[in-house]
């Protein structure tokens, strides 16, 4: 190592060619910024050279030099990547800055590994999500279901969208359903918007329609002075009483049992969400409850219901 002013050397590798080498020097300035740069060379070295000879006169293979902006991202790079990398770590996260965006890349191909199963096993197992941690991601996602919903519901969107909000977000339609089954088909000429499986372990199903489109909730005129279903509620109420109809048709199919993956189908339950009621009035609501209380099998939800029961679910404002 040699050391002039301002300065310092070092040699890495002495060859009997070739020599390299590294320097530090400082440049000064009026206003005391500290101003370091890092020269990296590798030299031709003659036979009659002396190390203590001054290395930068030779004739350069090649030569580096970094400015003090580039010479602390190599120190950094070098101080998080290095041992990592000996240890054979292909992607690893600083700790002292964990939450820096590039970060993000790597722990979402860690969560997009196709063995979901192993997945869930590894995270339980070496308890990489703590509890705490997962009951707030799971409400974080929810509240932010409940802003799509708002939107979605701004933008009157046909119900191709809706189908696949309901699809991610089941937990809105309540505690009652644990999971949304892949098979929509109950027979060749009956395609349901969702069959689901109760959390007794029974099938039940679940019909959404477009919350406006111009499909009214109530009749436009009142019928011996009490709000009445509206034709295309009756419709939709109708379409939703053919599916319970046609799915105990099927309750002893082998064929659908084993297309609903063994589900039992006993007396099945629908929950049909249909229209707005944000703007119903108090006779209204009433008439509602009342159309509810009038069916056994069947609960009709308009998607404002369907709102407030995931804001409370969420602890989220309107």
């Amino acid at each position: 190592m040699s050391r002039i002013e301002g300065r310092l050397a070092r040699t890495l590798l002495n060859k009997k060619t070739v020599v390299t080498r590294a320097v530090f020097w400082k440049i000064p300035h009026s206003s005391e910024k500290e101003d370091i740069r890092l020269k990296l060379g590798r030299y031709k070295k003659p036979e009659d050279f002396e190390l203590d000879e001054e290395v930068e006169l030779l004739a350069p293979k090649s030569e580096l030099t970094l400015d003090q902006e580039e010479f602390q991202a190599l120190l950094a790079f070098l101080s998080e990547s290095y041992e990592p990398f000996r240890q054979g770590v292909k992607a690893f996260l600083p700790l002292d800055r964990p939450f820096d965006t590039e970060n993000a890349a790597q722990i979402r191909a860690l969560f997009s590994l196709p063995n979901k199963r192993e997945l869930i096993r590894f995270i339980l197992t070496n308890d990489v999500i703590p509890e705490e941690l997962a009951a707030g991601l799971q409400q974080a996602r929810r509240a932010r279901a409940v802003r799509e919903f708002e939107r979605m519901l701004a933008d009157d969107l046909r119900e191709a969208p809706w189908q696949e909000w309901f699809q991610r977000n089941s937990w809105v339609l309540g505690s009652q359903f644990v999971r949304v089954l892949d098979e929509r088909h109950i027979d060749t000429q009956h395609i349901s918007d969702f069959l689901m499986e109760a959390y007794d372990g029974f099938l039940d199903v679940v019909e959404i329609k477009r919350p406006d489109g111009g499909l009214a909730f109530w009749a436009g005129s009142l019928d011996h002075g009490n709000y009445v279903p509206s034709v295309d509620l009756t419709k939709a109420i109708t379409q939703a009483a053919r599916y319970i109809f046609e799915v105990e048709r099927e309750a002893n199919s082998v064929k659908f049992l084993e297309r609903v993956g063994g589900v039992k189908t006993v007396k099945p339950r629908c929950v049909l969400v249909y229209g707005r009621s944000a703007n119903w009035n108090d006779s209204q609501a009433e008439a509602y409850r009342i159309l509810n209380a009038s069916y056994h099998n069947l609960t009709v939800l308009t998607y404002d219901h369907v709102l407030e029961r995931a804001r409370r679910i969420c602890g989220v404002k309107s």
